[in-house]
């Protein structure tokens, strides 16, 4: 019936041995009617020693219903694999499908067992950078923090050996100048984090934004520091900063990638500090010299380059972030020239000056335009919308495992895109609304 349906005059040129149009979608497979009435492919296998299903099988047309449901019945039959096992499988029980391949990915793109097994998360163009990264302002005033540890260090030697405890420590990153500060921190609590704070506070200045991850110690000291907690998901909120007051942007839960600027830091800091290490036995380690390692692990660090090295004899200076916190260029020079108490003043606040121009116009022209293009997510893509059913990703737990959910709400930035999703899932028969990053979203069902 599918067959004289769709290829009537075919079959009617077969019947009556005539040659089959040129426009003809089966000129190619030179079909044959066997004893049954039946359109098959003639090919070229006819001498083959195979049974008639793989020598001259069914011709099937792939935008009938019924072409789609054999597709369906062998991808089941497969076990939902890729679109080679089905179409192989359909083959092996002798159907030929006119166009198969594409309909075999078309179905597979839809199906919703295999996007569970296999579909890909969601992402989406690239934001474009914050304000807080796009103009000048004095070092640590707008900062990003994260932790990093724990090790182990020796806190008191006893007659039966050393007695050993943990130690954490806290990395703050300028947005601008991409300056380090690392403060050692004896437990991962609210308290010894607002300690770690007032401490960096009182070397580096007052602060006045601050971005992060959810620690349970971040989350903690906000409730006993004076700070505007804003979440980045409150969108009318996020507009609103209070002046002379330091204020919290919380990334959501589970979006480390958002944190870009300073869990790249954190991983040049491991690096440097476990060259360290390497070469310092475990039970030397103690609270001294574990602050004396971050120390040199933040001048390290913050003599890097953060714009490319000019091979320029006339430019021998490499714009780093120690040339704004320092002010120092290079080597101190040995040769002094007599001057007056006059000229040490005003010497002083030019050279201070000079430098510090310096590195903003070389700032400007060098490492803000490096940060121009998008290294990856570089395409826009539909947005998730509220009613859409997805898969959400839990780490702790198999991925056939992971819950079933619907967004509540998709959460827009800046640029208007949805980054940052509400959804929506049972666990022990009680309904759960959590905030995720749409990088750990998989769409299942587009709600149309």
């Amino acid at each position: 019936m599918v067959q004289h349906e769709v290829f009537a005059q075919e079959i009617m040129c077969l019947q009556s041995r005539k040659s089959l149009p040129r426009n003809s979608s089966l000129i190619a497979l030179n079909p044959i009617i066997d004893e049954k009435g039946l359109l098959r492919v003639g090919g070229r296998l006819k001498r083959g020693y195979l049974s008639i299903n793989e020598r001259h099988p069914l011709i099937i047309p792939k935008n009938h219903h019924v072409a789609i449901l054999l597709v369906r019945h062998f991808h089941e039959a497969v076990k939902h694999q890729g679109r080679h096992f089905t179409a192989g499988a359909l083959q092996s029980a002798g159907y030929w499908i006119i166009g198969g391949k594409r309909l075999i990915s078309s179905l597979l793109h839809k199906c919703i067992k295999c996007r569970r097994l296999r579909g890909k998360y969601q992402c989406q163009l690239m934001s474009d950078l914050p304000a807080d990264r796009l103009q000048p302002s004095p070092p640590f005033t707008f900062i990003g923090l994260d932790t990093l540890g724990p090790w182990s260090i020796v806190t008191r030697k006893t007659r039966g050996g050393a007695s050993n405890s943990k130690r954490w420590a806290v990395l703050f990153t300028c947005l601008y100048t991409r300056a380090i500060h690392i403060e050692v921190i004896e437990e991962l609590s609210s308290s010894s984090f607002i300690n770690c704070l007032r401490r960096f506070i009182s070397l580096r200045g007052n602060v006045k934004e601050i971005r992060s991850d959810r620690g349970s110690n971040f989350v903690g000291a906000t409730e006993d520091l004076d700070v505007n907690v804003i979440n980045v998901e409150d969108n009318p909120v996020r507009e609103f900063l209070y002046d002379q007051k330091v204020t919290w942007i919380f990334n959501p839960p589970h979006s480390s990638h958002m944190g870009g600027v300073w869990e790249r830091m954190i991983g040049i800091a491991r690096r440097i500090l476990d060259s360290m290490l390497m070469d310092l036995h475990s039970r030397h380690l103690t609270h001294e010299v574990l602050t004396t390692l971050m120390a040199e692990v933040c001048a390290i660090v913050n003599s890097r380059p953060i714009a490319p090295v000019c091979s320029d004899p006339e430019s021998p200076v490499i714009l780093s972030p120690n040339m704004l916190l320092t002010q120092k260029s290079g080597e101190i020079s040995t040769n002094f020239v007599q001057q007056d108490i006059k000229d040490l003043y005003k010497a002083q606040w030019r050279c201070v000056q000079h430098l510090a121009n310096i590195f903003w116009d070389r700032w400007k022209k060098e490492y803000l335009q490096a940060l121009q293009s998008r290294t990856k997510w570089q395409s826009v893509v539909p947005d998730l919308c509220v009613g859409d059913i997805v898969l959400l990703k839990d780490q702790t737990t198999a991925r056939i495992e992971w819950p079933i959910g619907i967004i509540t709400n998709a959460i827009k930035s800046v640029d208007g895109r949805v980054c940052k999703v509400q959804v929506k899932v049972s666990r022990d028969g009680k309904p759960i609304v959590y905030t995720r990053p749409i990088s750990d979203i998989i769409l299942l069902i587009h709600d149309e």
